[in-house]
């Protein structure tokens, strides 16, 4: 072996050495410490597991982006702060087998073999002359050190003879326990993190799947061992269904988890406040085992979960199941606007075509949620805004349970969908079943928004004498109908013929303001007019829009052989009420995404769990290191080491002793115990 092969294989050992010194040291595995400190107070501050939009909205696109390299938003599963954990093991354990033999050693030595003159060197030393020969001087001590419950061994040197004492050895037993707590909970951690898992689609061949399919449907590389020795899933089961898989969120895809039996739920109950918030929801499941076909009742709920076979459910909250929906739609273009019926089920699509100015227009409607209960405060007259469902979960702690508000009005259920068009624009709209009251106007609300960072922005429309909407969409069809909006405008110009405008400029101007206002609401009415001009035009074109709106709603209701709107009569304020929410309804709609609006007729309601499964072997071995951790604190903060050292030997007619005291932390306590032990030491050497 050359000189340069013999350099390289020192420098490798040179460099092993280091990189092992490096992970054994103290500093090391403080600035792990640090690191995890800070990961936990952002995990604390920032809460986690959010949607992306809720982030976006929050910190804008820029922001966002840096942050997700770092994965803060599920920062106890992310990379880095899995390999800053497993450094932390890794180092704690090299410190532990690094000392932890020197300790043990050490607490088991008497150190016996100090030299007498040393003895004069330590701080906390005494030394007298005794009339009593050496032997009785000796037994005296080694009385005095089982009184006070010390062990001790002798050695002769010579004619004189050193007795070295200890007690409180265990105290070293802490460093030990402590770290090792610290090794044991790290590793009961990774255990129930995302990492088993990880690691099966790093080296395992598994794949998420970012596609929709059905279970069985899933490939092998798609679907986890039932053997599984650590995971977290979801679960959701519809009522009168049951499931035998969970899923699990790995990065931008999920994995099937199967479970070692069959939970099917029979019955979801679900309890409320006044406020509409749930007071209690729990759940009756039949579990079947696959293995031996033996099957059982159980009720879960919130803190009383499913234990069995190693794997455990908890309630987690709840959904809905795939509801059956039947809505009526009101087409939002042209002249057309007989309504058509559309069954719908949460959870699924429908495909419809709106037929609108001579052409089909293709939509798909997907329905996401059925909210049964809606208790709103209405007091302020404002809009009430969907709840999520996870507001809803997080009232059974109790916070909702005090709330007393006595203008909470349950305002029935709501249907929440996304319709889609051709285009591949979509938005989302929350529609209400019942009319509320609002500015002493019973209306229906058809919300709007385009993602679920916003709240929804409403259009009010007026109730009819059938409590339906009918009498608005024949409106605003008859709006779209060029003959009957010019018949209208006939009628209103004849009834205001003594204004300032000739006949036949005002039949153009109504006529042109009615067409404008059909398309673009009160904005098209003044985008062409200066700013400062645009109060006055306003104010002559409202008043003219209204009254010829007024004559084209008779003129709809005669051709469909209802009678004339009576104004003057007793329900005169309420058709002016009427028209007033019709024409702000109207000038709306042209904001209204969408060539279609849905009304709720009935549902048939599923209601589903929504359930956690978890195999967590991690949490009996972070359990085992609190127990470590509980025993290395005590050891090092109530358990007190002290060594002693007694050296006697002859002289004259009596016997010399020297005696010296220590321990690792001199407190004032040991400065107590040792003033204590010189008064002990005169009496037996007088």
């Amino acid at each position: 072996m050359n000189t340069a092969s013999v350099n390289t294989a020192i420098s490798r050992r040179r460099l092993g050495a280091d990189i092992f010194e490096l992970l054994g040291s103290m500093r090391f595995a403080v600035s792990l410490l640090v690191f995890i400190c800070v990961a936990s107070l952002i995990g604390t501050v920032l809460q986690q597991n959010q949607s992306a939009n809720a982030y976006i909205d929050r910190f804008g696109p820029f922001w966002f982006a840096l942050f997700d390299k770092f994965s803060i938003w599920h920062i106890y599963n992310s990379w880095w702060f899995l390999v800053v954990m497993g450094f932390l093991v890794v180092s704690t354990t090299i410190c532990l087998l690094r000392n932890a033999p020197k300790m043990i050693k050490d607490a088991r030595s008497f150190r016996e073999y100090v030299r007498a003159g040393s003895l004069r060197a330590f701080h906390h030393r005494v030394e007298a002359v005794s009339a009593l020969p050496a032997q009785d001087t000796l037994e005296a001590v080694q009385e005095w050190m089982r009184g006070q419950g010390y062990k001790y061994k002798l050695r002769h040197d010579g004619d004189g003879v050193m007795l070295a004492a200890k007690k409180g050895g265990a105290n070293r037993l802490g460093y030990i326990f402590a770290h090792a707590a610290i090794v044991v909970v790290c590793v009961g951690g990774l255990l129930d993190s995302e990492l088993p898992v990880r690691l099966q689609v790093w080296l395992g061949g598994k794949v998420p799947l970012t596609e929709n399919m059905l279970i069985s449907d899933v490939p092998e590389t798609g679907r986890l061992s039932l053997a599984n020795p650590s995971f977290r899933a979801n679960m959701l089961v519809p009522e009168g269904t049951s499931s035998s898989s969970g899923i699990i969120s790995v990065e931008n895809g999920v994995l099937v988890q199967p479970l070692p039996f069959t939970l099917k739920l029979n019955k979801f109950v679900v309890d409320y406040y006044s406020t509409g918030m749930p007071s209690s929801f729990k759940s009756e499941v039949e579990v079947t085992d696959p293995d031996t076909g033996a099957s059982f009742s159980r009720t879960i709920e919130v803190n009383e979960p499913l234990r069995y076979k190693g794997v455990t459910v908890y309630q987690s909250s709840f959904d809905d199941g795939g509801s059956k929906l039947q809505m009526v739609g009101y087409p939002l273009v042209g002249a057309a606007s007989r309504p058509f019926d559309l069954d719908g089920v949460v959870g699924k699509d429908a495909e419809l075509t709106v037929a609108g100015d001579g052409r089909g227009i293709p939509l798909k409607i997907e329905f996401s949620g059925l909210r049964v209960i809606n208790v709103e405060d209405l007091s302020g007259n404002a809009e009430p805004q969907p709840k999520a469902i996870i507001e809803h979960v997080a009232a059974v702690t109790g916070s909702a349970a005090g709330a007393r508000n006595e203008h909470l009005t349950n305002v029935g259920p709501s249907v929440q969908y996304r319709v889609i068009g051709s285009d591949g624009q979509a938005h989302e709209f929350t529609n209400y079943m019942l009319p509320i009251v609002l500015d002493g106007v019973p209306v229906f609300l058809a919300g709007v928004r385009e993602s679920a960072s916003v709240p929804y922005r409403y259009i009010r429309i007026p109730v009819d004498e059938k409590n339906s909407v009918t009498e608005f969409m024949d409106l605003r069809a008859a709006l779209a109908d060029p003959a009957m909006v010019r018949l209208a405008v006939q009628r209103f110009v004849q009834k205001n013929r003594g204004n300032e405008l000739p006949e036949d400029l005002l039949l153009k101007a109504a006529e042109n303001a009615l067409h404008t206002f059909r398309r673009a609401g009160f904005n098209g009415i003044i985008e062409h007019v200066p700013e400062r001009d645009r109060e006055n035009v306003l104010g002559f074109a409202v008043p003219m829009i209204q009254l010829s709106l007024i004559e084209l709603r008779n003129v709809m209701r005669e051709r469909s052989g209802r009678p004339a709107v009576d104004y003057d009569g007793p329900q005169g304020k309420a058709a002016d009420q009427w028209m007033q929410m019709a024409l702000l309804g109207l000038a709306n709609l042209p904001d209204y995404p969408a060539p279609v609006f849905m009304t709720l007729k009935s549902f048939e309601q599923v209601e589903a769990s929504v359930f956690q499964v978890a195999r967590s072997p991690g949490k009996n071995t972070v359990y085992l290191g609190c127990l470590f951790l509980v025993i290395g604190v005590f050891s090092m903060f109530y358990i007190r080491d002290r060594r002693i050292w007694v050296w006697i030997k002859p002289h004259e007619r009596g016997s010399e002793v020297m005696a010296a005291m220590t321990s690792q932390k001199r407190t004032l306590d040991f400065t107590h115990e040792f003033e204590r032990f010189k008064e002990s030491f005169k009496r037996f050497t007088t």
